[in-house]
């Protein structure tokens, strides 16, 4: 073959192979770019996406108080930029990218200084604009690498390109870290001034704007937090070099004050935010909860709540020799049944006491808080009025299958005749085991139930001891049962949650007040409430100047209850807008002292909520507000005899004057005198269901009172102070 042929031929395969290696290369450039850069690159829209980052819940009280946030690693509250102060904007770029709104997205000083220590120092650096660092924490990992940085500007231009420069800085202040889990302007203004973004002072703004670069390093909560101020001012001077502030704004700001948020408390009324938290998980799930920007207003009363934290830990703080380690309170509005405050326990974070257990939701025996429940029935009933006679004389009582039951009071002593008002307002025990026994269990259970208790369920699972504290219930339920008293019988189920909003403002559900279910009639509770509010009532057994005494405000019913073992010490009051339950004790069940009472424990703690709520509605009002118990037309009053409660008539017996559900008035006029079978061993009446010998039997006239059980006291034998002189008898209706 010629060597010109040859030559020619040599030409064209070196031309083919170099086509083929251009080719091959292209192909690898290609691969290896998609492999290399573009696989699984994120798409510059997902920065617009509503759902596509976690954004924090927040719980917050009845004025917008912030509670708690709720979220998983990073705490965002998204702002919309036209609502921010235009100074929010121009500190940013002043801060981060002062030519932010020439350049396309790459600044090229920032390039040039980024390859020169890329090149001669060996470190990787970036160019740095807001548009990069956008990209760089919203889409990308924070590697320092090559192949990060080509993605990141692809990425960058992409961003530029789909989004106006505007959008670009909201996104970038609704993204970039300011430090802990803060993510976001909106964020970092709660976290460091309690505050929404739009209402940032410019000094403040300075702040916040300087804190992107380094969020340790200038961190005003960090080791050193006089950086904080420095790099506040060089953010404020550079203000001013891009003619946003003139020298003496940016003075201005700088000699303001800046007050910070109480850092490291980080959640208030914690029992009751975890209250709400379980609610929303049950309605809206976990992940809705943790990532989904939810706005609840709750009821919480933040200023009540603080004042009920406070009361509970310093006055439990007095109790340590009574052996008393915890307490727990509940406010509620009995119109509404919404909770103005929830404390369960002293400290949440107290490891000794399980201080994180709501006692407010957990079981406990109420003591003889309960009884009002049981003369609200026998109200209801027409059992009794406050003016039945109810002997409080020794009584032992007999139910099947059970073991004989023989009640004594607190105070160790019987007290004799009694009428229910009394016998109620100094919480006498034989008269209220009685008037159960009258109302009868299952009666009983059946109106707790529909006044709100949902704790006592099968009636064989109790004796007559119920009424004294001896089946257990949850505080909530109580404030509903006294809440259905103070509410004229309508019951209003409590809640916690006023209104759920998403981020963006939508409601997703609001609280409509409806009038409670009517359970009890008016007259009922009105008596009740009349009763506990009477502070003469109650003044042999609790004095005249006791904690249940609220100074100038004489209108509040209030009942306490100390259980049989001391393990639970209760006192629970209202007027009709308010109603506050207080409970001491300890967690584990220990038992309290012997002098640890209603009046001791937990009145000192209810007492100075009730008069704390009660003089912010005077300063409201304006004057001494008092809201009584609104008397209901099916009420009248009458003077009846002091000690037989009957019609005085001719009797000549001292009176006084009583209130009593129309068609309850007594009808028969007071005779002490009568005939009765007397013990002749003992002189003592003999009692229904006695069986003594006939011999030893005898009629005599006596002064007697004769309850509606059928028990007797003779006024002219002596005092029966045994339990035993009186044999087990059936308790039957009148």
């Amino acid at each position: 073959m010629p060597v010109k042929k040859r030559r020619l031929r040599r030409r064209k395969q070196k031309r083919f192979t170099r086509k083929k290696l251009f080719l091959f290369l292209a192909v690898f450039f290609v691969v290896f770019f998609y492999f290399f850069i573009l696989k699984d690159l994120p798409s510059p829209n997902k920065l617009s996406s509503g759902d596509a980052f976690p954004i924090s819940t927040k719980i917050l009280d009845r004025s917008g108080q912030l509670l708690y946030e709720i979220y998983t690693d990073k705490n965002r509250t998204p702002i919309k930029l036209e609502e921010l102060p235009e100074y929010v904007k121009w500190a940013t770029i002043a801060a981060e990218d002062k030519n932010f709104y020439k350049h396309g997205g790459f600044a090229l000083t920032g390039i040039a200084r980024a390859a020169f220590n890329t090149v001669f120092r060996l470190k990787l650096q970036g160019g740095s604009t807001i548009s990069q660092q956008l990209v760089k924490n919203a889409l990308l990992s924070q590697k320092r690498t090559i192949r990060r940085k080509i993605r990141e500007a692809f990425l960058t231009v992409a961003v530029e390109i789909i989004y106006s420069k505007d959008k670009i800085l909201e996104m970038y202040l609704n993204q970039i870290p300011y430090g802990g889990t803060a993510y976001g302007i909106g964020s970092a203004s709660q976290l460091y001034f309690g505050k929404p973004a739009k209402d940032l002072s410019l000094a403040e703004t300075a702040l916040l704007a300087g804190l992107p670069a380094s969020p340790t390093r200038y961190s005003p909560f960090g080791a050193q937090p006089e950086t904080a101020k420095k790099r506040q001012e060089y953010v404020l001077d550079e203000m001013v070099k891009i003619k946003k502030l003139t020298g003496g704004e940016a003075q201005e700001a700088k000699e303001k004050e800046l007050k910070y948020t109480d850092h490291g408390k980080g959640i208030k009324a914690p029992h009751f935010v975890i209250y709400v938290k379980d609610q929303l998980v049950e309605k809206y799930g976990q992940q809705k909860v943790d990532r989904g920007g939810l706005r609840v207003f709750t009821t919480l009363d933040l200023e009540i709540q603080e004042l009920a934290q406070t009361a509970v830990a310093t006055e439990v703080a007095k109790l340590t020799r009574e052996k008393v380690t915890n307490g727990a309170v509940l406010v509620t509005n009995p119109k509404t049944g919404e909770i103005l405050a929830m404390v369960g326990s002293k400290d949440y974070f107290a490891k000794d006491i399980d201080g994180n257990v709501n006692v407010t939701t957990s079981l406990r025996q109420p003591g003889s808080s309960i009884k009002p429940i049981n003369y609200a029935l026998a109200f209801e009933k027409r059992i009794l009025t406050p003016a039945s006679l109810m002997l409080d004389i020794p009584t032992c009582f007999d139910v099947p299958g059970q073991k004989r039951y023989c009640p004594d009071n607190y105070d160790n002593q019987f007290h004799g005749a009694t009428q229910v008002r009394f016998n109620l307002g100094n919480s006498y025990n034989v008269p209220a085991v009685k008037t159960l026994a009258l109302n009868g269990l299952e009666e009983f259970i059946k109106t707790a139930s529909a006044m709100g208790i949902t704790t006592f369920k099968d009636p064989k699972n109790y004796g007559l001891s119920l009424t004294l504290g001896g089946g257990e219930v949850k505080m909530i339920d109580m404030a509903v049962a006294f809440g259905t008293l103070a509410n004229k019988g309508k019951k209003q189920n409590l809640y916690s949650i006023q209104k759920v909003e998403d981020y963006t403002g939508q409601v997703l559900e609001e609280h409509k007040f409806e009038e409670g279910q009517p359970v009890i009639s008016p007259e009922s509770c009105y008596l009740v409430s009349h009763i506990l509010l009477d502070n003469n009532a109650r003044q042999p057994m609790f004095g005249q100047s006791s904690y249940l005494v609220v100074r100038s405000h004489p209108e509040v019913a209030v009942k306490t209850g100390t259980t049989n073992d001391r393990r639970d010490n209760w006192t629970i009051g209202y007027t009709p807008s308010y109603l506050t339950a207080v409970w001491v004790g300890n967690n584990d069940n220990k038992s309290m002292s012997y002098v640890a009472s209603g009046i001791t424990g937990a009145s000192p703690i209810w007492n100075k909520i009730t008069r704390f709520i009660l003089e912010r509605e005077d300063k409201k009002q304006g004057k001494n507000f008092q809201e009584w118990p609104e008397k209901p037309e099916g009420i009248v009053g009458a003077e009846i005899c002091v000690t037989s409660g009957l019609l005085p008539g001719n009797s000549g017996c001292l009176t006084r004057y009583e209130y009593f559900i129309k068609g309850t008035l007594p009808t028969e006029t007071e005779n002490l005198k009568k005939q009765i079978s007397i013990n002749k061993d003992n002189q003592q009446p003999i009692q229904p269901g006695q069986e003594i010998p006939l011999e030893k039997i005898e009629t005599q006239e006596k002064n007697v009172l004769i309850d509606l059980t059928g028990s007797l006291l003779c006024l002219d034998c002596p005092f029966p102070t045994d339990p035993a002189v009186f044999n087990p008898y059936n308790l039957k209706k009148p």
